[in-house]
């Protein structure tokens, strides 16, 4: 496993285990309505209907659009938020930063979505190992973030970077868990700045 970001790379300013950061819910979305309402449209155009989805480090939304998928799975740091996830039929509650596995079978999905929380992985390449892992052969990642971020606890490597650079650290992570990069898009449908990588397995 290729080691992606180094020691310092992987510094958080605040160094407490994410659980006590997030132990409190907080019901807010962390982009405008138009990125919300542009990755939506994105999610609309890379599942099928019957897919089998992870939200993963999900929260109290999903912003999946309004298809009939086979299963929807959350997983997150805070219980109170994705209870409140209606979108969910069930979820999980982990810390990928403590442990980098997850617990279900191989090829169990056929979807990972990781929105708006990327930023805080501080060991990404196992995290996307796991990813490919529980995916089907032939399934599909969306990673969307924009420059809005918990800056405490994004990791060093994130917050030195410009948008296109984030963009490049986000190819690397799919490269070390095993994806080829399909898509690459960078817009701004409002204030916020709209940026998504697609990773597809072989």
């Amino acid at each position: 496993m290729p080691t992606v970001l180094s020691e310092l790379d992987r510094r958080k300013r605040d160094d407490r285990p994410d659980e006590t950061f997030y132990a409190e819910p907080r019901f807010v979305t962390h982009a405008d309505d138009a990125f919300l309402a542009r990755l939506t449209e994105l999610y609309a155009a890379v599942t099928e209907p019957g897919d089998r989805v992870l939200d993963a480090m999900s929260s109290w939304v999903s912003h999946l659009p309004d298809v009939e998928y086979a299963r929807v799975v959350g997983h997150g740091l805070n219980e109170a938020e994705l209870a409140a996830n209606d979108r969910l039929d069930e979820f999980v509650v982990s810390d990928l930063n403590a442990d980098q596995s997850l617990p279900f079978d191989d090829g169990s999905f056929d979807v990972v979505c990781c929105a708006l929380s990327v930023q805080y992985l501080q060991y990404p390449g196992p995290v996307f190992a796991e990813f490919a892992r529980v995916l089907a052969p032939g399934g599909t990642i969306v990673v969307s973030f924009s420059n809005r971020m918990f800056p405490t606890k994004a990791v060093r490597a994130w917050r030195a970077a410009t948008m296109a650079e984030r963009a490049d650290l986000v190819e690397r992570y799919l490269d070390a868990g095993g994806f080829e990069v399909a898509d690459r898009i960078a817009e701004r449908p409002g204030e916020d700045p709209f940026h998504a990588v697609v990773g597809r397995l072989p």
